[in-house]
């Protein structure tokens, strides 16, 4: 199940509220929701908002995404939570990074050991030519031949 952490309308016309909640992103905009994780109140002038910092920090760890509008929100009232939660994002991405240079390193490496064995024998092999006359050297059949040969 897809989550999202994001703002529910309430209250009447022109008269809005909004509660900060978790919701499956199948259910429409003011439908059901798992958990409500604070609210907003925009016409209050003095404490229009709250937040569960330690609730959205569980739903995040499980996996639901909060929409931009919700992020704004939480970022106003507690911005430590969305610090705490860009840290990881980070965290996992450095981490993702790492790994797939070592992949990477891993599957060069062993390319790496064989054009450094072929550079060593490359030399032998020239140093050997160089010995023998070339006059020596069988020649070669046409292609022609064998192909009549064979049928």
């Amino acid at each position: 199940m897809a989550l999202k952490i994001r703002l529910r309308q309430q209250g009447r016309t022109n008269r809005q509220t909004y509660r900060l909640v978790v919701t499956d992103i199948r259910c429409p905009r003011d439908g059901k929701y798992l958990e409500m994780v604070g609210w907003y109140n925009p016409f209050s002038n003095e404490n229009n908002c709250h937040v569960h910092a330690d609730r959205i920090h569980y739903w995040v760890g499980q996996g639901a995404q909060i929409t931009p509008n919700a992020e704004a929100l939480i970022a106003k009232v507690a911005p430590h939570v969305i610090k705490e939660i860009r840290d990881k994002r980070q965290e996992k991405r450095v981490k993702k990074a790492a790994k797939r240079r070592a992949l990477k390193k891993a599957k060069t490496a062993p390319s790496a050991a064989k054009e450094a064995s072929a550079k060593v024998a490359k030399p032998k092999k020239e140093a050997a030519a160089a010995k023998e006359p070339k006059a020596a050297a069988k020649p070669k059949a046409p292609r022609a031949k064998k192909a009549q040969a064979e049928a």
